[in-house]
């Protein structure tokens, strides 16, 4: 909501900037990503805000740039696993992966998100600007400007749909009425921000500009290259902005040519001109096809299945909101929008009392306020930046899970290829997703695991030759999921713990919300899951997949997370094996033939990858009984055996005796010297703290051994501390700091959450837009969303622990903190924490379940004297891990607790 207060104007739910980068046509370098955003998880936009000279950059979540390389797993990679154990039991760490040509494959063959149509509004009347502002309103997720010259004051203001999946803009005449007059043209692909690295591969791409005879639309279409082997060999994209203009004329104009080589149209530069209107209505649109026709057909055509598409698609738009004078309404069109994204956005409310005078500044205040302040976080910039990652997540979620850029990308070949790294980064992105209470979001990541699960049952396959089974490759372009790339240093193929991590925010849907029908579409690749969505090992009959197809819906339990979760469990069966353990002193063994383990021995989980690390004086990153993969087979046999007794399906019994044997003979934890817990749980290594990857402190985030295990607890958190005193490599990525934030509010040390956040913050982490890149410092040259919605993620757990039947208020609260709420976050125990406030001498938390009979444990992590229940006293009862009470819930009731702190010890001295 935008406030008007006077001259001054106050963002209750937005941000606003006083600035602006304009975006040059030729070389913009890295200006766009100072641009706001808007989307629904498939279409959406950045906009400079340029007064005179704006530009929108339209994004479609699926667009993807081929690569020359088909994304295939080579045959020979099966036949490596015997070596690849063989060597790390004897420690040979120059032993490499090969094949057949004698060659290592360290080239990357996934293909590379990229931008749409990047849409230019030249205004012809131009003056001196004065009063100008840009903003985002969070509530509608629309992104506007305002500023005043000589003809009076302008205003313009743009949407992305989530009712319609187009993107909507108004340009109304000035306050004084002065008319619009400009110029509507697209720039070309080859001036945009790295299209000219020679890595874009871009001149192999065709594409034209079409304007329609009638200045009806102006768009742009393109041609993949067509490589062998892609699937886009005949594919390409569009972008099409339909131009609707009132009391005004608009006519198809031709702009000078720029000559560009990789421009196949007739005329190549074509335009709309609009001339004396009162008001200019764009209406856009971006889809892609597999089927654009031959390249070498490309230059002559003349109709465009596609392009049709979009404008019949934006034209039944036009129609649908025109009001009694025939004109569009764009106020019509954004109402059923924005009831849709602001049930999303106003879900969850956090206020952070303090720093008040900051809180109706603009971005760029914000930003140099909180970069003044290196030791605290300001609490007006700590508000915005978590509004801004719930608004961001909002936008991008829904169609598939955020990419590394969210969905938001100015340029080619971005960094990384802005494709999915689920070792750490989308990860991250989707931390908060679930206790945000979203309802998009989990949808879209849903998608995006079923789209890529074929591809992780052929992982396991090649790679260890495994059967029924799942193992998540360590990158996805969204498309396909494999394993293409094989080094000593990033040996993705044998990251074990990708499909138990991956597979956990869905079973924490589960937690917070049970059952739910998720709606069957296309973008799963349902046909390619038969074999998948079964817990009967070769998939699902034909009857029973064309039942499933009939119904239209995935039953979340029956047909998602317990065939994947037995899947993963599959996995975790399938590489231990008997031959390779740990004898009763912990001790590696390898005994060719054996066939069981006797009393005391246990499995070797061999070979393994703690990313990105290796032991010091072990120069592979190739090991064995990796933490982190000890872990995540312990959670992931956790959440099947949870599933199987939830579901109780025939035999469930025996399904569960053989996953918890399983889970009895999994390597045990190691703990070093100093007590720290081991990143390898082998006496054979030696650890190495000079790496910023936590990847060990899995057991407390993302899983939860820590919470009820204090000797777990307190060796991970010597392990956190080794990493703080040793690591003095790279410590810039965002990741690295936000990884250590959510384990810090897992250990429930809240200034250690505020020291992992403030380096993106107090640096150059945020851009004025309020978007992150990917360092501190902006080294590696990465827009980046995983800092801003970890950011959001590691605030929740911050303030709420949950797990089911279990709820910590202020698990980690910041000793600055000293008062503050936040409304609305989900419980991972089927429950809304409608309110949560805190002060000097009172914690309140109000609880509705969303399930009956709901028993839970709940505790405070401030020192307290006793709990209200309803204005009643309660008993607290105690144990090793302290103080607690005991609720039973009922659907639909509120139940308010109070807990009155300690005299001694109030929220910001604990």
């Amino acid at each position: 909501m935008i406030k008007a207060s006077g001259s001054a104007r106050m963002y209750e739910k937005g941000n606003y900037a006083n600035t602006y980068k304009e975006v040059p046509t030729i070389n913009p370098g890295l200006a766009w990503r100072e641009g706001m955003i808007s989307g629904n998880g498939e279409n959406g936009y950045i906009t400079s805000g340029s007064p005179y000279t704006d530009s929108f950059i339209f994004q479609y979540m699926w667009y993807n740039y081929p690569s020359r390389d088909p994304r295939v797993i080579p045959e020979e990679l099966t036949g490596q696993l015997a070596d690849a154990r063989w060597n790390v039991f004897h420690l040979n760490d120059q032993w490499k992966v090969t094949f057949s040509d004698g060659k290592t494959r360290e080239r990357t063959f996934f293909y590379s998100y990229h931008p749409g149509h990047q849409l230019r509004l030249s205004l012809t009347d131009k003056g001196t600007v004065s009063g100008y502002e840009r903003w985002t309103n969070y509530e509608t997720a629309e992104t506007g400007v305002r500023y005043t010259d000589e003809f009076g004051e302008w205003i313009r203001t743009s949407f992305t749909s989530r009712e319609d999946n187009v993107s909507i803009t108004k340009i109304e005449q000035s306050s004084a009425g002065a008319k619009i007059n400009m110029i509507i043209s697209i720039d070309d692909i080859s001036g945009m921000y790295k299209a000219r690295d020679g890595a874009s591969e871009i001149s192999a791409l065709q594409y034209k500009k079409l304007v329609d005879p009638d200045a009806e639309y102006i768009a742009q279409v393109a041609h993949y290259p067509s490589y062998p082997g892609s699937e886009l060999i005949d594919g390409g994209y569009a972008g099409l902005t339909q131009v609707i203009v009132v009391n005004g004329t608009k006519k198809r104009v031709v702009l000078a040519d720029t000559n560009e080589p990789i421009n196949v149209g007739t005329e190549r530069n074509p335009a709309i001109q609009v001339i004396e209107a009162d008001a200019v209505y764009l209406i856009t649109e971006s889809n892609r096809t597999f089927d654009m026709s031959k390249i070498e057909d490309f230059a002559a055509m003349t109709r465009y299945a596609l392009v049709d598409k979009l404008f019949k698609n934006t034209n039944a738009i036009a129609e649908k909101y025109k009001d009694p004078d025939g004109n569009f309404d764009y106020n019509a069109a954004l109402a059923p929008h924005a009831q849709k994204h602001s049930a999303e956005y106003n879900a969850v409310c956090f206020t952070l009392k303090g720093d008040e005078d900051d809180k109706s500044a603009d971005n760029v205040t914000l930003i140099n306020t909180q970069k003044a302040s290196k030791t605290r976080i300001n609490h007006a910039f700590m508000e915005q930046v978590y509004k801004q990652g719930r608004y961001a997540l909002i936008c991008c979620s829904g169609s598939s899970a955020p990419r590394l850029y969210g969905m938001w990308t100015g340029e080619w070949n971005p960094g990384w290829r802005a494709i999915y790294t689920l070792d750490a980064n989308v990860n991250l992105q989707v931390s908060p997703m679930n206790t945000s209470h979203l309802t998009q979001a989990q949808l879209g990541y849903i998608s995006f695991f079923l789209r890529n699960a074929p591809d992780f049952e052929y992982n396991a396959r090649m790679a260890y030759g495994m059967h029924d089974a799942l193992q998540v490759s360590v990158n996805s372009d969204i498309d396909r999921g494999m394993h293409v790339e094989y080094d000593n240093d990033y040996p993705f193929q044998y990251w074990n713990a990708g499909a138990s991590w991956c597979l956990l925010p869905i079973f924490e849907y589960w937690q917070c919300y049970g059952n739910r029908q998720i709606p069957i579409h296309d973008n799963m690749r349902i046909h390619d899951l038969k074999p998948l969505l079964s817990v009967k090992d070769g998939g699902l009959t034909d009857k029973e997949f064309g039942q499933l197809i009939e119904k239209g819906y995935l039953d979340l339990e029956k047909d998602i997370l317990l065939p994947l979760l037995t899947k993963q469990a599959n996995f975790w069966e399938q590489l231990c094996t008997p031959e390779y353990y740990t004898d009763k002193n912990g001790n590696a063994c390898y005994e060719k033939g054996k066939t069981a383990l006797n009393p005391g021995e246990k499995y070797m989980l061999i070979p393994t990858y703690s990313p990105e690390n290796n032991p010091i004086g072990y120069n592979s990153t190739i090991t064995a009984n990796a933490t982190m993969d000890i872990s995540a087979a312990r959670d992931g046999l956790y959440m099947v055996i949870t599933m199987e007794k939830a579901i109780k399906r025939d035999g469930y019994e025996d399904a569960v005796a053989k996953w918890e044997a399983l889970l009895a003979l999994l390597p045990d934890y190691k703990v070093d010297k100093d007590g720290a817990l081991r990143e390898w749980a082998m006496n054979e290594y030696t650890e190495n703290n000079n790496h910023r990857h936590l990847s060990h402190l899995y057991l407390a985030w993302p899983a939860y051994e820590t919470q009820n295990n204090m000797d777990l607890m307190k060796a991970a958190n010597i392990a956190v501390e080794n990493r703080n005193e040793y690591n003095t490599g790279d410590a810039t990525a965002g990741h690295g700091w936000m990884h250590k934030a959510l384990v810090y509010a897992r250990l429930k040390n809240g200034d250690g959450v505020v020291s992992s956040l403030l380096p993106m913050m107090a640096d150059s982490g945020y851009y004025t837009s309020l978007m992150t890149d990917h360092d501190t410092n902006r080294r590696s040259d990465c827009y980046c969303t995983d800092t801003l919605f970890g950011t959001v993620g590691a605030v929740n757990e911050a303030l709420l622990f949950s797990n089911t039947g279990e709820i910590e208020v202020l698990p980690a609260l910041p000793s600055g903190w000293k008062s503050g709420s936040i409304n609305g976050l989900m419980a991972r125990a089927r429950l809304e924490i409608k309110e949560l406030i805190w002060d000097t001498n009172v914690v309140r938390v109000t609880l509705k379940s969303v399930v009956d009979h709901n028993e839970i444990k709940l505790k405070a992590g401030i020192p307290w004297i006793k709990a209200m229940v309803n204005a009643q006293e309660t008993k607290a009862l105690c144990d090793e891990y302290g103080k607690h009470i005991r609720l039973t819930l009922h659907s639909g009731l509120d139940v308010t607790v109070e807990f009155i702190l300690s005299d001694s010890c109030d929220v910001q001295g604990r």
